[in-house]
């Protein structure tokens, strides 16, 4: 397929930004909403692709990869894309599920015996693709600042913990503990965690630039400087004061999101200055520390939901299964509405908004990135940026480019 090259730049908040990519002619209200995003939007540097049956039509990017300037955002550039990890995540796990390596509805402690303690003997592995496992953050005291990025540790923390309420009953974000805890089960089958699963499995096969830890120099020299928009909510919580242990069950939600970021990093070091060091690109942290572009996220999606390449993730009957709903729930850890499924969320407008589809799944990521695919329209899609926003949905950036991409289907 001939695509058309784009290239502009534009004039916008004092400075030049200069504007690249390939697209099919039939999407070029695409092209223009990227462009708009620059010109209306806090957009510094960003990406956007879309696959359709298989062909890539939409490959854009553009901007700065530095907050002063100083180097583009060029074809190749990466950025970390936050909890988008989380349905590359889903995907792979589900993966070893289509393989038989793993049963949704077995317990956890099958696979991974020290994990049956403190009540957690009957949590079944579906119930951590579901975020109904109920332990969304770590309460006893096995952790120390930093040990976030000590795997060993994390594992054998996430073995003590005791379930916050009856596993399987209400839905919280497990917002770090669901890569950790995926992670390891995987380990556990096939000897390998889901960054190096989706080296071996995904990424290398397709070309995708898409890694979840384990970077190495050449490939950490194209990542973009992450700019977190300190009005988030969860950057917000990382700055104050973690709440003392809670003593009841009951007690977890006060202080929840603090506790979920409480042994990320040293207290004295600025929350800006981890999310851009090598040890955030090349350690793995399954549900969020994934860098790619939005190239790379929609070749995934798009060999998820078809085939790239002659590339094909996983059968029709685990696409179905993946993306059946397992409940539509208020999650309580930042209280957000979610359709969600095994292991990707579906479609919710109101919180994720992934087009007119409501069979479109996917993740997004704190600040702005997406990444989903649209099994009926044989679609991948995916944006990424590096100045993120505040707002507790995707936001009007990925918002405008996805109207713009079904506006041409």
């Amino acid at each position: 397929m001939a695509l058309a090259e784009f290239h502009e730049t534009i004039a916008v908040r004092g400075g030049e930004y200069p504007l690249r990519g390939r697209y099919d002619e039939r999407f070029r209200p695409v092209v223009d909403a990227f462009i708009e995003n620059f010109r209306v939007e806090e957009e510094l540097g960003a990406g956007a692709s879309v696959v359709l049956d298989g062909d890539t039509v939409i490959d854009l990017w553009g901007g700065w990869a530095r907050a002063d300037r100083s180097e583009d955002w060029d074809e190749h550039s990466t950025v970390c894309m936050m909890s988008v990890a989380k349905g590359v995540t889903g995907i792979c796990f589900n993966m070893a599920i289509d393989r038989g390596l793993i049963d949704p509805n077995e317990r956890i402690a099958t696979y991974w015996p020290e994990f049956a303690q403190n009540g957690k003997e009957d949590i079944t592995v579906r119930m951590v693709l579901d975020h109904t496992a109920a332990i969304p953050v770590l309460t006893d005291d096995v952790m120390y600042p930093g040990g976030f990025f000590d795997y060993p540790a994390y594992i054998r923390a996430l073995e003590v913990q005791h379930p916050l309420w009856q596993p399987g009953t209400r839905a919280a974000y497990h917002v770090h503990n669901q890569g950790f805890l995926l992670g390891e089960i995987m380990r556990r089958v096939t000897g390998m965690t889901i960054g190096p699963f989706l080296k071996e499995n995904v990424t290398e096969p397709l070309h995708a630039e898409y890694y979840i830890g384990g970077m190495d120099e050449q490939q950490q020299a194209h990542v973009a400087e992450v700019l977190p928009n300190t009005g988030a909510r969860l950057f917000a919580a990382k700055d104050a004061a973690v709440p003392p242990k809670p003593t009841t069950p009951e007690g977890w939600q006060d202080g929840a999101v603090l506790r979920s970021f409480a042994f990320l990093q040293n207290p004295q070091e600025p929350w800006h200055t981890t999310m851009n060091s090598p040890i955030w690109r090349t350690c793995e942290i399954a549900s969020g520390s994934g860098h790619g572009n939005a190239r790379g996220v929609a070749r995934i999606y798009g060999a998820t939901v078809g085939e790239v390449d002659g590339i094909t993730l996983m059968s029709k009957d685990r696409l179905e299964a993946m993306i059946t709903e397992q409940h539509n729930q208020i999650e309580l850890l930042q209280e957000r509405p979610y359709h969600q499924a095994m292991g990707v969320l579906l479609n919710t407008p109101e919180a994720v908004y992934m087009g007119p589809n409501m069979r479109s799944f996917g993740h997004h990521g704190l600040g702005g990135s997406i990444g989903f695919g649209d099994p009926d329209a044989r679609l991948g899609f995916s944006y990424c940026c590096n100045q993120m926003h505040a707002v507790g949905t995707n936001g009007p950036r990925a918002r405008r480019l996805i109207d713009a991409v079904y506006s041409a289907l």
